[in-house]
């Protein structure tokens, strides 16, 4: 989970505390649910925190939008549609220890929002079911939009020229990688230091917790005596997920255990249903320095080849790039943003973005250092594909921005229509003073009798 989420988690619930010490009144009923204004001033707090404040009257379009989500509720519940309790507690499971780790333990946690842990997951709980629940109703109303080519063609031709979105200059990019090699006198180092940490755990010399915190590379879980939170198989690289699945004795140190990350060992601290909570220690071999230099070299070396026609940049990946994500690819970078090869400059490492912003079209650049997503320092060379100078939308260089954009509207188109026709069979009442707004939907406003039979 990314921090802005994590943050907006804590303003969320935070506020939450302040707004239930508003002087509360209902100022919306939708079907069987009420609107608060505790409701209200929450979200608008929250609102004003992250920047993100609604345009217009607050008080008509907050209460207006959690109305909206009213509405999806309401047809669940009509629709029977749930959320899977394994996925909520998945997702506020992960958050939690999110929360945890940010804030800095459990205590502070609870400190923090005033109030117990068992209060804080329940909170979390509902607002996490809510959330799923409205997406699986969303996603049934819209169903599944497939347009043709010449649908999009249509939608593009109808868009005035001038209101076509400005595309940033974007680049396309191909990588080699070369991980420097570790020496097995590094790896038995590693080794003998985690056998060292087991010996003093099992003889009560010292808590696992302790060492976690003192030593452990993982940074983000040493803070917290190296603990992860209930995790499923999923959520953990596979050759940590074996072990700590088969551990049983919470006072037992795990065998040493390999992975991409480096080595770890691991305690049991709670089983959940098919969740685990554990603590590890993780330690990473060192690269000497002239193992670095060999790395940097082999890069260069194949640059070089590359630039004299000796082989292709394709082929070099195939025969030296140890990144398995590109290999397969042909070295070809992919945004995980869109799922497309094109980046702008600033949604690339600002390792490749420094250097690609003065490349040629199949230039080959020099040698670089950057950190792959293990952590792992690799000396990488780059090929400008392609520059794809700024410009205006159109069908040949922006198809898939396009079929975007097309899909985003014809979901909007469907959700605003459902809503309008849903509004018509669910019964809405809305406090005398907060009438007097100009909503998107004005079909919140029936009739003096329909409202206060």
């Amino acid at each position: 989970m990314n921090k802005i989420f994590a943050t907006s988690i804590l303003t969320t619930m935070a506020f939450s505390v302040f707004a239930q010490s508003v002087v509360d009144e209902i100022v919306w009923v939708v079907g069987d649910e009420a609107i608060l204004l505790s409701d209200v001033e929450e979200q608008r707090l929250r609102s004003q925190y992250e920047g993100s404040a609604p345009i217009g009257d607050p008080y008509c379009t907050i209460p207006e939008m959690l109305a909206t989500q009213k509405l999806f509720l309401d047809q669940a519940a009509l629709d029977s549609i749930s959320a899977d309790d394994k996925q909520v507690q998945q997702q506020v499971d992960q958050r939690i220890s999110y929360l945890e780790s940010q804030i800095g333990s459990k205590d502070r946690l609870e400190a923090y929002f005033g109030k117990k842990m068992d209060k804080i997951r329940d909170e979390l709980t509902e607002m996490v079911r809510n959330q799923i629940v409205v997406q699986q109703v969303q996603k049934k109303i819209v169903g599944d939009i497939k347009p043709t080519p010449s649908e999009i063609r249509r939608f593009y031709n109808q868009i005035p020229k001038d209101s076509l979105p400005d595309i940033p200059e974007q680049v396309e990019i191909q990588i080699i990688s070369i991980q420097p090699r570790i020496r097995q006198e590094a790896i038995d180092k590693v080794k003998n230091r985690l056998h060292e940490f087991q010996d003093r755990i099992e003889k009560g010399e010292s808590s696992f917790s302790t060492l976690a915190s003192l030593y452990s590379e993982d940074l983000g879980s040493a803070r917290q005596g190296g603990e992860l939170g209930f995790m499923g198989k999923g959520q953990l690289v596979p050759e940590y997920a074996e072990v700590a699945f088969a551990l049983k004795d919470p006072k037992r140190v795990s065998r040493i255990v390999k992975s991409d990350f480096g080595y770890h060992i691991i305690q049991l601290i709670e089983r959940k249903d098919d969740k685990v909570n554990t603590r590890h220690i993780l330690l990473k071999p060192a690269c000497s320095l002239a193992d670095r230099d060999s790395a940097k070299q082999a890069a260069d070396s194949i640059a070089n080849a590359i630039r004299k026609e000796k082989l292709t940049f394709e082929q070099a990946v195939t025969l030296y790039s140890t990144d398995k994500g590109t290999n397969n690819s042909q070295g070809v970078l992919t945004n995980p943003r869109t799922g497309d090869v094109r980046f702008q400059t600033r949604e690339v490492a600002p390792e490749i973005a420094s250097i690609v912003s003065s490349m040629n079209i199949g230039e080959i650049s020099r040698t670089f250092v950057m950190k792959n997503n293990n952590g792992d320092e690799i000396y990488s060379i780059i090929k400008l594909r392609n520059r794809i100078p700024a410009h205006k939308a159109n069908m040949t260089e922006d198809f898939q921005l396009l079929k975007q954009m097309y899909i985003a509207k014809k979901t909007e188109e469907k959700t605003n229509a459902w809503i309008v026709e849903k509004q018509k069979s669910v019964y809405v009442l809305i406090n005398d003073k907060w009438r007097n707004c100009n909503f998107q939907y004005p079909g919140w406003i029936k009739d003096n009798s329909d409202n206060k039979k």
